[in-house]
């Protein structure tokens, strides 16, 4: 839209990645020559660890180096971790084009597979490298099995060389005490930080340029402002700077300060404008008369924009509930949702108190992940620190949040600055464990449960003994859903075959009204 008025001959700051747009600052630099040398020189078998806030480039790195990969060199790209063990072996191989025919899809005949492959390609000269991808989401079991994958050797040479890519949580979890056989074999680690404020300048400056500007649109205070509104990240800069142009055009300047920036980075954060008839009616005046200057290809992006325009009269009542949240907000909500459970019970146990007839499992994932849970979950923010609240649903872009008994519909957007990926699953259970040799209904009742698993196929029957074939079936499953595979059932196991799902408070994902 702002393109003509500007002189300019695409949009600068599109937050989809084009190679063109790529600025190296020095720390880019700095990671990539580590990404590099994880690639190349193979980091003596161990990881190579690259971590930074969202926004901040790692997957543009990653992009950057897959383009400058020698020919020498196999890659294997996993950019969705959360998998257990047997899936992610899998989807390695997949990657690596391995055939896995003939394997009988365990973990051990997948391995198997795989390091055969990794030592035909070591006799013929080349390195086998595998990246991963927002890596801090990976379970404790598939970090385990990463692990061992770098016992992978010859008497020479390790033949895998791993890149861990993650958020700074990947850190925190790469600290416990239960994975430090992991963390000792990292063997370089770099921090990706966000731009200071010359080095934001000169990204600016070398976007426009590239998109064809003869001038910088930003007066001096503007591009200071853009640093300080976006903290120096990269997303952020694109998208203040992009909202900011479009304000520029609204409004009809062709120099943007200060006002204009600190303007489009509330508009970009949700915030209520300072003063009503602010730029943002402005712009969508001036967009009005586009569309009826310009046709049906600009009308749609105007309806595509109109919700945004709605949306402030009713920002201030979500925005205010997410700044009253703590660390007990949500243990009454969860209570509620299920009849019979107490508030005092539902606090102990999912703060680490044995709890009789209450179950609390500390989960971490991604909203595809809750959504496949199925019930209602706490989530844990970062923002404010420690808050909890309950995500009783979930549709489109929207999660809808409950909080004193009122439900709360907020973007996806805002809440993925807060939440990390941690949650918890509360729901009644009497903790009982089933085990090979009991007899009953309870175990007929997980043999029922087990019929409608897609994978592994359960087809053994639903008699009351808890046999030699169903604890094989239970521990295979318990591997797929990145458990203990113990072949015990216990809450846990219970919940991912949906037991407690019969008469449980369903995770809403049809919401209506707002």
């Amino acid at each position: 839209m702002y393109e003509k008025y500007f002189d300019l001959d695409e949009r600068p700051f599109s937050i989809t990645p084009n190679p063109r747009f790529v600025y190296l600052s020095q720390r880019h630099r700095d990671a990539l020559a580590h990404l590099l040398y994880g690639v190349g020189q193979g980091g003596s078998g161990g990881f190579v660890q690259l971590t930074g806030e969202v926004g901040t480039g790692k997957t543009t790195l990653c992009r950057v180096v897959l383009e400058q990969i020698p020919e020498n060199t196999r890659i294997a790209l996993i950019l969705n971790p959360m998998l257990n063990p047997a899936e992610l072996l899998r989807a390695v191989c997949v990657e690596l084009e391995i055939d896995l025919e003939g394997t009988d899809g365990s973990l051990q005949q997948i391995q198997d597979r795989l390091n055969r492959y990794l030592l035909e390609r070591h006799a013929a000269g080349e390195k086998v490298v595998l990246i991963i991808d927002e890596a801090q989401n990976m379970n404790r079991e598939a970090l385990e099995q990463i692990r061992l994958l770098t016992n992978l050797e010859t008497a020479t040479d390790k033949l895998l060389q791993i890149i861990l890519i993650g958020q700074p949580e990947l850190r925190e979890l790469l600290a416990r005490a239960e994975l430090r056989q992991l963390a000792q074999r990292i063997t370089a680690r770099y921090h990706l930080d966000p731009l200071n404020r010359d080095e934001t300048e000169h990204y600016i400056r070398h976007r426009l340029e590239v998109a064809g500007a003869e001038r910088c649109p930003f007066t001096a205070d503007g591009l200071r402002a853009i640093h300080e509104t976006s903290e120096g990240v990269p997303r952020l800069i694109n998208i203040i700077a992009d909202r900011a142009l479009m304000a520029g055009y609204a409004r009809e300047v062709d120099r943007i300060g200060r006002g204009l920036v600190r303007a489009a980075a509330r508009e970009v954060a949700g915030e209520e404008p300072e003063m009503s008839g602010g730029w943002l009616r402005g712009a969508v005046a001036v967009l009005a008369v586009a569309v009826i200057l310009a046709g049906s290809g600009v009308l749609g992006w105007a309806i595509l924009h109109e919700p945004e325009v709605e949306e402030d009269h009713s920002r201030a009542a979500w925005q205010q509930m997410l700044a009253e949240l703590g660390p007990d907000s949500a243990w009454s909500e969860i209570a509620a949702a299920w009849p019979g459970l107490e508030r005092s019970d539902v606090a102990r146990t999912c703060t680490g108190d044995d709890v009789d007839e209450v179950a609390c499992l500390n989960l971490r994932g991604s909203w595809s992940y809750i959504v496949n849970i199925g019930l209602p979950v706490v989530l844990e923010l970062s923002r404010p620190e420690g808050a909890r609240v309950l995500m009783a649903g979930m549709e489109s872009d929207n999660v809808l949040l409950r909080y004193q008994g009122q439900d709360y519909r907020v973007p996806i957007r805002h809440l993925d600055r807060r939440w990390l990926g941690d949650f918890h699953v509360v729901w009644p259970d009497d903790g009982r464990i089933l085990r090979l040799g009991d007899r009953g209904e309870d175990v007929a009742r997980m043999k029922e449960l087990a019929e409608h698993v897609d994978s592994p196929e359960w087809t053994g029957g639903t008699d009351e003994h808890y046999d030699e074939d169903f604890r094989r079936w239970v521990a295979e499953f318990q591997r797929r859903h990145g458990l203990m595979d113990d072949g015990l059932i216990g809450p846990a196991t219970r919940l991912f075959l949906k037991a407690p799902h019969a008469d449980a408070p369903s995770l809403l994902t049809h919401l209506n009204g707002g």
